[in-house]
Order: structure tokens, then C-alpha cells, then sequence
């Protein structure tokens, strides 16, 4: 039985044949862009840094607050015991003093805003800034990363069924050489040990066989995984995926010099380290600004029961704006502020030096896998032919077996030859699939739609 390319290239229907009771959104045509669409939705990584950078948003009104004013309420309400007040003794200009009240009460609105800080706040209103670019870069490197692993996951899953098809061709004809041997035997034209060299070549392929099974159910259930899936509980191993996309053996991509020129200037990454550079120069700032002085402005307006106006009662109060300015300087802390601007300095040099190796990460992890996708297409070229070789020699051993000028090792010999390249063949696929998606992901192509 040939293999021909045609099966291995085209869309591969994963489902098995008892499927009726799958839901209708497992089983449905699945392509790689409604794989990664899917994956935008519900995977636990994307929805993860989904939940981050909501977090960070709260974070940034969180480092806005400190430049706006603050309005301030307060008021309580208080019973004393008469026993427990002191009145003034004696009167004034022959009045007897009034008691003192044991109901008291007062109430007051206060607006303060401050006007120096020593930069404090401007560095906040700043660092909101740069905290939400730096979030947003964090998150599209998160569902750069997990669109990735779905893109791998799909491939592994096509490449898991493919493997089965192949090993189930050399399965088979292994077990018809057997038969044919069978046969011979019966026949009388064969010895015995004919038949037992075709037992053993037949059973030694299907633990191939039993391992690719293994396998295909292993990269389905990733990929459910990875797609967010709620599996059924009733579906426990194979997982009736209906994939309708095959490799991507697209010979098209950016040469070197490029790429690495694209990748320093497009990987989130590397975004989120230059806005993490300028949140630790406005730390410094904020830490120097424990040496100057703080100056803020206040206007309030306030109510509170007269105490010692007849008659005294809680209707009668007394009301008023208050305004002014106040001042506080810490003008020594200990050295405090002192130890805060060394710390803050030394994670800016330190930030500046995490940039600088993550450039020179990314420049590696880009010609890494340019290499990588280099030797993956010479692999796929060379197996162009090798295949028809294959088959054309099994073809040949087989021919001179019938005639008597050849012998049955062989015809065992070709068919196990043939396994080989087209073992090479799909996983030469997988692997220029997989390579070209990793270089892509290295050179920052495809960045995730902003949320």
C-alpha cells in the first residue's frame, strides 16, 4: 500500500466515526485562524493577562489620585453624663454660667490639594503613563506566547494523525507480505522461516503503530487544553477534532539582517523594558523629592452645636468656611529618603542592564530559529524524491521475489526502507510548520489586536 502526497498534504478529518453525541462545537470544521480565534477567547493564559492588565488599569487611577485634590467628610455625634462635665463656676455681670451640654455634635467638609512636593506628583502623572504602555506590552507578549502554543499544539495534532496513516501503511504491508508468505508456505515453494522473518517484521513495526496513537491523543487533548475546552466527560480519549487546515510549507520569509532589525524594534518585550527604564528614572524622582518640603492648600466648611450661647440646644450651631495653607518638611529622616534614592538608582542601572541582555536574548532567540527554519526547509526539499525512490525499490524487490532472482529479506528490507521517508516526510512538514512559527513570533509579526 503507497502513501501517496496527496493524504499527507490534504485537510485531515480527526473526528472518529461514533461522533453523533459530541457537542456540535467540538466537531465542528476547525481551521488554524478559528483555532487562534477561539484561543483569543478562552484560553487560560490569554484570559489571565486579560485580568492583569485590568488589575494594572486600577494600578494607574490608583497613581493618578495623588495629583488630585481630596475632599474630605467627617462629623460625630457625642452624649456626655452631666455628672462627668464641669461647668464654670459662679456668673458673668450677674448671670449665672450656663451648663454645659452633654449632646455635642460637628460636621465639616475639607478639600485639600498640594502644589509642591518636591516632583512627587508630577512623577505620578507620569508614571500612569508609562505603567499603561508597559501593561499593554506585558499583555500582547502573553498572548503572543499562547497563540504560539496553539499554533504548535494544531501542528503536532496533524502531525499526530499522519503518523497513524503512516504507520498503519507500514503495518499493513507487512501484514500482507506476511500473508503472501503464508501462502507460499502453504504452497510448499517457501520454507518456514520465510514465514516466521515476516512475523517478526510485522511485530516489530506495531509497537510504532500503538506509540503514534499514543501520541494523537496526547496532542489532541493539549490542543483542547489550550483552546479553553470544557471536555465532556463522557469523551475520554479520542477527542473528535474535525481539523480542516494542513502545514504551512510557505517558502516565503525575511532574510536575516531584517528580522533582526524588525524583532529590536517590534517585540513587546522589549517595549515593556524601555517603559520599565522610565518608570525606574521617575522612581528616582520620587524618592529625591523625600528632601523637599511639601506644601498644600486647604478650604473646608464647618458645623458644630453651640456650647455656650443660651438656650443650648442641639438646633442651635454655629457654621463657617476656613481656609489656609500648611507646610511639613521632613528635615531628618533617619536618612531614609537618602537610603530610598540609592535603592531607586541602582534598579534604574539595573533595568538599563536587563535591556540591554533581553536585546541580545531576542537577537539570539531570532537567528535561533532562522537556523532553525532554514535546516527544516533543506529537510523538506530533500525528501522531495526520496519517497518515489522508496516505493520504486519496493516495487523492484518485489518483482524480483516473484521471479526467483531475489530474496524475501529483501522485500522486508524496501518496506521497511519506505517507512523512513515518509516517517521524514510529514515530520519534516511539522517541523518547517512549527520553525515558521516560531520565527515569526521572534521577529514580533502578527502582535495581538489591543484591548
Amino acid at each position: 500500500m503507497i502513501l501517496t502526497a496527496g493524504l499527507l498534504l490534504a485537510g485531515i478529518n480527526l473526528a472518529p466515526a461514533d461522533d453523533t453525541n459530541s457537542p456540535a462545537w467540538l466537531t465542528r470544521p476547525l481551521s488554524l485562524t478559528d483555532a487562534i480565534n477561539t484561543a483569543l477567547q478562552q484560553n487560560a493564559a490569554i484570559l489571565e493577562a486579560q485580568n492583569d492588565l485590568q488589575a494594572t488599569q486600577g494600578l494607574v487611577i490608583q497613581t493618578r489620585a495623588v495629583a488630585l485634590p481630596q475632599l474630605t467628610a467627617s462629623g460625630d455625634y457625642k452624649y456626655t453624663d452631666s455628672h462627668a462635665i464641669e461647668n464654670f463656676p459662679g456668673g458673668t455681670n450677674g448671670f449665672a454660667s450656663p451648663s454645659q451640654p452633654t449632646r455635642d455634635w460637628d460636621t465639616g467638609l475639607q478639600l485639600v490639594q498640594t502644589i509642591y512636593d518636591g516632583g512627587r506628583t508630577i512623577a505620578a502623572l507620569r508614571s500612569a503613563g508609562v505603567t499603561k504602555r508597559q501593561s499593554l506590552a506585558v499583555y500582547q507578549t502573553a498572548v503572543q506566547d499562547a497563540l504560539l502554543n496553539v499554533r504548535v499544539a494544531y501542528y503536532d495534532v496533524l502531525l499526530g494523525a499522519q503518523e497513524i496513516i503512516v504507520q498503519e501503511a507500514s503495518v499493513k504491508l507487512l501484514e500482507k507480505e506476511l500473508a503472501d508468505q503464508q501462502h507460499r508456505l502453504d504452497a510448499g515453494t517457501v520454507p518456514k522461516f520465510n514465514v516466521l522473518q515476516a512475523e517478526v517484521a510485522a511485530a516489530n513495526e506495531r509497537p510504532a503503530l500503538i506509540q503514534a496513537r499514543n501520541n494523537f491523543r496526547i496532542a489532541k487533548n493539549n490542543l483542547a487544553n489550550l483552546l479553553g475546552y470544557n471536555l465532556p466527560k463522557d469523551i475520554w480519549e479520542d477527542i473528535p477534532f474535525n481539523l480542516t487546515d494542513g502545514f504551512s510549507t510557505n517558502s516565503d520569509h525575511m532574510n536575516l539582517p531584517d528580522a533582526i532589525q524588525q524583532a529590536l524594534s517590534r517585540r513587546t518585550e522589549l517595549v515593556a523594558a524601555r517603559e520599565g527604564i522610565e518608570l525606574q528614572k521617575l522612581n528616582v524622582v520620587n524618592a529625591r523629592s523625600g528632601y523637599q518640603p511639601t506644601i498644600q492648600l486647604f478650604a473646608g466648611y464647618d458645623w458644630y452645636n453651640a456650647k455656650f450661647t443660651p438656650p443650648v440646644d442641639l438646633g442651635h450651631d454655629i457654621n463657617g468656611w476656613n481656609a489656609g495653607a500648611q507646610l511639613s518638611w521632613n528635615i531628618f529622616d533617619g536618612a531614609l529618603t537618602y537610603g530610598k534614592v540609592k535603592q531607586a538608582k541602582a534598579q534604574q542601572a539595573k533595568s538599563i542592564t536587563q535591556l540591554a541582555d533581553q536585546s541580545r536574548q531576542i537577537e539570539l532567540d531570532v537567528r535561533t530559529t532562522y537556523s532553525d527554519l532554514i535546516q527544516a526547509r533543506e529537510t523538506l526539499d530533500s525528501q522531495e524524491k526520496v519517497q518515489e525512490e522508496a516505493e520504486e525499490a519496493l516495487r523492484e524487490a518485489n518483482a524480483r521475489s516473484s521471479a526467483g532472482t531475489g530474496t524475501q529479506l529483501d522485500v522486508l528490507n524496501a518496506e521497511t526502507a519506505l517507512t523512513q521517508p515518509r516517517t521524514t516526510q510529514i515530520q519534516a512538514e511539522h517541523d518547517y510548520s512549527t520553525a515558521l512559527a516560531k520565527f515569526n513570533r521572534a521577529v514580533g509579526a502578527d502582535l495581538p489586536a489591543t484591548k
